[in-house]
């Protein structure tokens, strides 16, 4: 069954590789969609695959990398769009 998620992590999430243990656990679960930094300093994660491997990636986004300080991560579901190839790190 495919699932589709926003989360908005907030805390210190900018500046200690968030973005990129995303990319690598996204990639090593087989998850499509995108993460990027947000200008009020959160993180923004558009998730999608399948179920169980997005609620695994969940909760590695709960931890994030190890210099990371997650304060709050704010799931919702989406609608399944299947819009995504792979996953990626957006830039501003």
């Amino acid at each position: 069954m495919k699932k589709s998620v926003r989360i908005i992590v907030n805390g210190t999430v900018q500046g200690v590789f968030y973005r990129q243990f995303c990319k690598e656990n996204a990639d090593k679960l087989n998850i499509k969609g995108f993460v990027r930094n947000l200008e009020n300093g959160d993180v923004e994660i558009i998730a999608e695959g399948d179920i169980n491997n997005i609620q695994l990636f969940v909760e590695l986004c709960r931890k994030g990398p190890a210099y990371s300080q997650i304060k709050n991560a704010k799931i919702e579901e989406r609608k399944w769009g299947g819009e995504f190839s792979d996953f990626r790190v957006l830039r501003f």
